[in-house]
């Protein structure tokens, strides 16, 4: 089965930072659109063949447009680019529906939420709906500079309501990075922490955590660490909806030889960051390769990445 696409219009572009504008996607029709949770994103697909994967910055109460906040990229291989320069007001384009490997847990007794640069996108979503359902929560906020932090307008508001809970670090301003070890020793143990960012960043974090309670912490990647080959023998891949079987060569991922076969899958970031490939896994042991599921999720081995991951086992049993 095909991914369902929604034709979305682009309603308005904002310039939120230096280098970050925010596309705000509404539907043709002017209709509600499908409900998200805080956490989530969304595939565009760009009409130059691109996909690319944004998280959704707006309040999940707002179901009347779709906001996605990006940010130019010198070394953009087609995906900021096309939007800083061609996604103009009165444009449309494709989007996926949502989905979320980030989600926020509402009922946590707080919320301590640590953003690097644009990781600041899905953090401020669930901000919104923190402050929606009067949970309490902190950030911790790293920008270069405050020219360059999204949203540092708005944050500041809502510091200025209730201070306390928003924290900048702004590089080159203050002459060091923000000190993650620090903002995660401040919080008890039973507090649920998020964390979104560049690559040295996430790592810090997970550092800072590992002694945690491993359901307490969350963290999202928006690019891979490393560059992950498929590692191992070759093994079969089983389709259960049809009962074909497919070999898969030493060095190829799932994802490539089915799309030669001329199977549909999904696809975005081909790096194990988005989810946009997830598959469950019925039989067989997965390698598992991805920054998205957790030990817990890679243990159970449901569901897997088929753009990176591979197989233990000689043979898999997907649920395509």
């Amino acid at each position: 089965m095909s991914e369902i696409l929604v034709d979305m219009m682009v309603h308005a572009v904002i310039r939120e930072a230096k280098a970050v504008h925010s596309f705000d996607l509404r539907p043709l029709d002017g209709g509600l659109l499908p409900p998200f949770t805080a956490g989530a994103h969304i595939d565009l697909h760009l009409p130059n063949g691109l996909v690319r994967s944004y998280s959704l910055v707006n309040a999940p109460s707002e179901r009347h447009r779709y906001l996605v906040a990006v940010s130019r990229d010198a070394k953009s291989t087609g995906g900021s680019r096309f939007l800083f320069e061609q996604a103009m007001v009165g444009e449309t384009i494709k989007i996926g529906l949502p989905r979320n490997n980030f989600a926020l847990v509402e009922g946590a007794p707080e919320v301590v939420l640590v953003a690097g640069g644009i990781g600041i996108t899905p953090l401020y979503c669930m901000i919104q709906r923190l402050e929606e359902i009067g949970a309490s929560w902190r950030l911790f906020y790293g920008a270069r500079e405050r020219a360059s932090a999204a949203f540092r307008v708005e944050l500041e508001k809502l510091e200025s309501a209730k201070p306390g809970r928003v924290h900048f670090n702004f590089d080159l301003e203050d002459g060091r990075l923000l000190d993650v070890t620090e903002a995660v020793a401040s919080a008890k143990l039973d507090v649920h922490l998020y964390c979104c960012g560049p690559v040295p960043m996430l790592e810090a974090f997970k550092a800072a955590t590992a002694w945690r309670p491993p359901e307490t912490v969350h963290l999202e990647y928006f690019a891979a660490p490393k560059q992950t080959a498929p590692s191992g023998d070759s093994f079969t891949v089983t389709v259960a909806s049809s009962g074909q079987t497919y070999e898969i060569p030493k060095g190829r991922t799932i994802l490539d030889v089915l799309i030669d076969k001329g199977l549909y899958a999904a696809s975005s970031c081909r790096a194990g960051v988005c989810g946009a490939c997830e598959v469950g896994v019925l039989s067989g042991e997965p390698d598992h390769k991805d920054y998205v599921l957790s030990d817990a999720e890679r243990a159970a081995n449901k569901k897997m990445m088929i753009c990176v991951s591979g197989s233990k086992s000689a043979n898999l049993l997907l649920e395509l």
